[in-house]
């Protein structure tokens, strides 16, 4: 048995995570577990070595990341050489330029069976991958250069900010109550889930809570008493979030509704459900939010995050203070929420759009 599927069982003995939290843990140490039998053995030694101060999703990520990042050493580097006989001694002769080919590589490369490309933000993330690997085997002695070093991190451009208007929030909530515009299919799941659905984009739309914290949540986490309730931030971290009257209006009508639905399983403490009485997944919630937002604005690709930027592009604009939007984002870093003065810098633009007039108007003065 290799260390991480000790590391799991050890994971599926935890008994003080929540339940949603502990799970999705224990699946992530063993798609780990599973995928490292890919990769060269001292991989196995890198992940083991950042275990300390990474999560359980970030190791996940660094293993598809180090899949491809091998397979292109075994294809333009070692010429067909099988990645499980790739050495340290080996690793140490990559140079930069190696590397820099590998970042072009990922504008178009075959994985498997599938064709695939990378933009600037997923070869950033994969350099880093690759850069922290190197680091950590520089660190410890075992091998002599670290070229990843060298090799400039591809320019990122700044995204666009997309997010809901103040009438496009009003026009979402009323269409996920009413389910005014749903195709002929949706409609007839619509009275089902729109009580659900409501409480959901209402959520989203009045605390900024993240998709993962959202799925996460359990009837016990609402506390209606403070209108509070605790998430389970990136990190592990808990926090206390709170909620308006409205979004209180909202997740007490949901939770009177599940009260009374008999096939609502007993013992279940997901507070979100899917209509197959589990809790709902991140998908699901990605799907509903998509199903509605493109009927009230289909030129804007609206996602759960998208919500999350909205609300915090609202509380800016009614606090003016960036601080306080991030820590109620739970944005560890202010620089992560400084985006958000570019939205309001657009209102600004739009403000005075009309200020400077080119014609002359009647009532000038000569």
């Amino acid at each position: 048995m290799s260390s991480y599927a000790i590391i799991v069982n050890m994971a599926n003995g935890t008994k003080n995570a929540p339940d949603y939290y502990r799970e999705r843990n224990v699946n992530n140490l063993e798609k780990i577990d599973a995928l490292l039998q890919e990769l060269p053995s001292f991989c196995e030694d890198f992940l083991r070595g950042v275990e300390t101060r990474t999560s359980s999703l970030t190791r996940l990520n660094y293993v598809y990341d180090l899949r491809i990042f091998f397979d292109f050493l075994s294809k333009k580097k070692f010429r067909g050489k099988d990645v499980h006989e790739i050495t340290l001694e080996e690793l140490e002769t990559v140079t930069d330029t190696d590397l820099e080919i590998f970042l072009s590589y990922l504008s178009n490369y075959r994985f498997g069976e599938k064709r695939l490309s990378c933009n600037e933000r997923a070869k950033a993330r994969k350099l880093s991958t690759v850069r922290s690997m190197f680091r950590y085997f520089f660190n410890k002695g075992l091998i002599e250069v670290n070229n990843s070093a060298k090799v400039a991190t591809p320019k990122l451009h700044e995204k666009e900010i997309i997010r809901l208007e103040r009438d496009e929030v009003s026009s979402l909530l009323d269409t996920a109550e009413l389910g005014s515009g749903l195709s002929q299919h949706a409609s007839g799941y619509h009275e089902k889930t729109k009580i659900r659905d409501s409480a959901i984009l209402t959520l989203f739309l009045g605390t900024g809570i993240r998709i993962s914290e959202l799925v996460g949540l359990n009837n016990e986490s609402i506390d209606f008493t403070n209108n509070s309730f605790v998430v389970t931030r990136k990190g592990g971290n808990q926090a206390i979030l709170y909620f308006s009257e409205e979004v209180g209006d909202a997740l007490a009508a949901y939770m009177a509704q599940k009260e009374e639905d008999p096939k609502v399983p007993h013992g279940e403490h997901a507070l979100f459900l899917s209509l197959q009485y589990r809790r709902i997944t991140v998908r699901a919630v990605e799907n509903l939010v998509k199903k509605y937002a493109k009927i009230v604005t289909p030129l804007k690709k609206i996602t759960p995050h998208k919500l999350r930027s909205t609300y915090g592009t609202e509380l800016y604009r009614e606090t003016g203070d960036i601080y306080i939007v991030a820590d109620v984002l739970g944005h560890r870093d202010v620089n992560t929420t400084r985006k958000h003065y570019a939205a309001i810098s657009e209102d600004h633009r739009r403000a005075v759009a009309d200020a400077v007039k080119l014609h002359k108007p009647d009532d000038w003065e000569d």
